[in-house]
């Protein structure tokens, strides 16, 4: 299957803004004192907050590959 190579470009940079959102907010999040209890074990809100974004960036790296498929033909 083809794709315009718009369409391409459009995938390319819904991948690279997942990535760039979500790595910095991850970061924010671990660092945040809800994330760990009195022991130091991490929370449910880290691991909820984890899970969310550990997805949407496989979810914008996939999109980022289709994109670059769809660009190289």
């Amino acid at each position: 299957m083809s794709i315009p190579a718009a369409l391409a470009w459009v995938l390319i940079l819904a991948g690279l803004w997942a990535l760039l959102v979500w790595v910095p907010h991850l970061i924010r999040v671990s660092k945040d004192p809800r994330s760990k209890d009195e022991k130091g074990a991490m929370t449910r809100y880290f691991t909820m907050e984890f899970m969310k974004a550990t997805t949407s960036m496989i979810l914008g790296i996939a999109t980022l590959v289709i994109g670059a498929r769809g660009l190289a033909g």
